[in-house]
């Protein structure tokens, strides 16, 4: 806000230069002038102004760095702890019961993870590993079971 002030007092009286000096320390206790020429212009002061070619050329383009949306960080598995079993209802054209599971995960976090299949034998304190793979219809549904891993068994086949 000062530079602004200062600026704008120059500019009212005229003055399109200012020139400071500045003691500079240096090494065996020798002190040099500098003078420090600082332009100051109605745009320099108030507007930023765009950058030249030359310099967008030189730096590239400006890539914007998205947040990941992987819920594992990264991780294709994790293992979990069944705290609960749901049942969920999928979105407006689709009806159905969605059995899912609320896990907490080796990484501390709490998610709904949907477990695919017919049947599953999941209670409280199992265990179970999940990967990534949301479920289209049920909004929040971030992760998938395993089948066949730790407390979680295979699909048992129907007998026709």
């Amino acid at each position: 806000m000062n530079i602004l002030r200062k600026g704008i007092k120059l500019l009212s009286m005229g003055i399109k230069s200012q020139y400071n000096e500045v003691k500079v320390p240096v090494l065996n206790n020798v002190s040099t002038n500098i003078i420090q020429t600082m332009n100051t212009s109605p745009l320099s002061l108030l507007a930023r102004t765009m950058a030249s070619l030359a310099q967008m050329h030189r730096t590239g383009p400006h890539i914007k760095q998205r947040k990941s949306r992987n819920p594992l960080n990264g991780n294709p598995f994790a293992k979990g702890v069944v705290l609960k079993t749901l049942i969920k209802k999928p979105k407006k054209p689709n009806s159905a019961n969605r059995k899912c599971v609320l896990v907490r995960l080796s990484n501390g976090k709490e998610m709904i993870a949907y477990v695919p299949g017919i049947g599953h034998n999941l209670q409280e304190h199992n265990i179970v590993l999940v990967r990534v793979g949301r479920l289209k219809d049920c909004p929040g549904v971030k992760l998938k079971c395993v089948r066949g891993k730790y407390d979680l068994s295979h699909v048992v086949k129907q007998n026709a």
